[in-house]
This record gives structure tokens, sequence and C-alpha cells, in this order.
């Protein structure tokens, strides 16, 4: 289960953020963005240390202030089934594939194994990937000078 499909199955729940600087909000979502960032309403936010209060009607969280989020249990169980079996099967991580990737390895239009795009400028045994050939490497002049 991903963590953006578990917040948007959450909407209208109440929630608890605690941001890095030690904040507290208590609210209900409104939405989230793939960026994590959150919209609360009918939000009280407590001072990082405890001694202050507000109550406000909504508010805006940029998703990379959060240090993390407390949800009600019942969340889990309204996540979409078929959001779960979507993700599940999906390459990633080192050599998972790129864009277009056919061979499992290598970064975006690589169809040759070697990563790079499709002129081939990857740092692999056989595509010329020592230091100072044209192929990859520090570029042309070897690591000194100019551009590519």
């Amino acid at each position: 289960m991903l963590p953006l499909s578990l917040l948007r199955a959450a909407e209208n729940s109440p929630m608890l953020v605690e941001l890095k600087s030690g904040e507290t909000y208590n609210g209900r979502l409104l939405n989230c963005d793939s960026w994590m960032n959150i919209n609360l309403k009918d939000v009280i936010c407590t001072s990082a240390d405890g001694t202050r209060f507000w109550k406000l009607p909504e508010c805006y969280i940029r998703g990379s202030s959060i240090k993390y989020l407390r949800l009600p249990d019942d969340v889990v169980d309204r996540v979409p089934e078929d959001d779960v079996r979507k993700h599940a099967g999906r390459g990633g991580g080192r050599g998972g594939g790129g864009r277009f990737s056919t061979s499992g390895r290598g970064g975006r239009f690589s169809t040759s194994g070697r990563g790079g795009r499709v002129g081939g400028r990857g740092r692999g045994s056989g595509d010329g990937g020592g230091r100072g050939s044209r192929g990859g490497g520090r570029g042309r002049s070897g690591g000194r000078g100019g551009r590519n």
C-alpha cells in the first residue's frame, strides 16, 4: 500500500500532523496532492513546546515539512483494492527499468541494457564507458577541460 493511496482514502477523516519544527495540527483532511501537501479544516494548532494553541478554520501544510501523520485505524480498510493491485507489480529501485526500457536496466529510452539514452552514454563495459573514451565516463576529454 502506498502512502498517497492511504492519504487519499483518509479524506474527511480526523488526523494529527506533526511537523519537523515540532508543531502539531489536528484537523480533518480536505485533500492532498502527489507531493503530500495537505489541506486541513477545523484545525487546532499546538506550538512545539505545547504551551500555545490556535484554532484555525483551514490550513495548508507543505508535504516536505511533515515529520509524521497519525490516521484512524479504519482508514486502512478504505483504501481501494484496485489501487493496491495497480502498484503491486511495479518495477523500481535499482535496475527496475526506466522509461521505455525493455531490458530492465538503464535509464531513459534505453533498449541496449547499458543505461543512458538511445545514443548510449552509459558506463557499462561493452559501450566504451572507460575514462577518456567517447562513449561515457567524463566526456570526450577524459575529465579535463570543457563541455561535451
